[in-house]
Formats: structure tokens, sequence, C-alpha cells
């Protein structure tokens, strides 16, 4: 008969992961708290995308990487031409 105990490394080593995520993202968005994305930023695409990036960069922004997103240009609809 065999032994079942490593049945539950793969969900031990996936709430690990899950909870290494977590804790990046957390430290992300406390980095993005502390530059003032949180409040003082322009409700603009580019702004979004750079707060964004700022949590998903997590803990390299205390090592230097500064995220910024520039030129977030949004296409604009066309103009329906009339019939003629």
């Amino acid at each position: 008969m065999r032994y079942g105990g490593n049945r539950y490394a793969g969900r031990n080593m996936i709430r690990v992961i899950s909870a290494l995520v977590v804790i990046w993202l957390i430290i992300g968005a406390i980095a993005a708290g502390q530059r003032g994305y949180f409040t003082h930023a322009a409700q603009n695409c580019a702004s979004s995308a750079t707060t964004a990036m700022t949590v998903i960069a997590g803990p390299l922004n205390y090592m230097g990487v500064n995220a910024k997103v520039a030129g977030c240009d949004l296409p604009h609809p066309s103009i329906p031409q009339p019939s003629q």
C-alpha cells in the first residue's frame, strides 16, 4: 500500500506561491501609496497604467525600479459618414 503523504505537497506549494503573490502585490500597493498614486494621480490612461505597473513591480520599487507609462493613446471611434 502506497503512503498518500505526497498528495498534499502540490496543494501546499500552491498555497505558498499564492501567499507570496499576495504579499508581493501588497508591497507594490504600499509603494504606490507612498508615491501618492492613489490620491494625487490624474485620472487618465497613463497615470492608471503607471499605478498598475508600480503595484505589479512590487518590491522592485524599493530596489530602484520606477515604472512609468507615457503616451497611452487610445484609438478614437470612427465617425460614421452620412449616407448619400
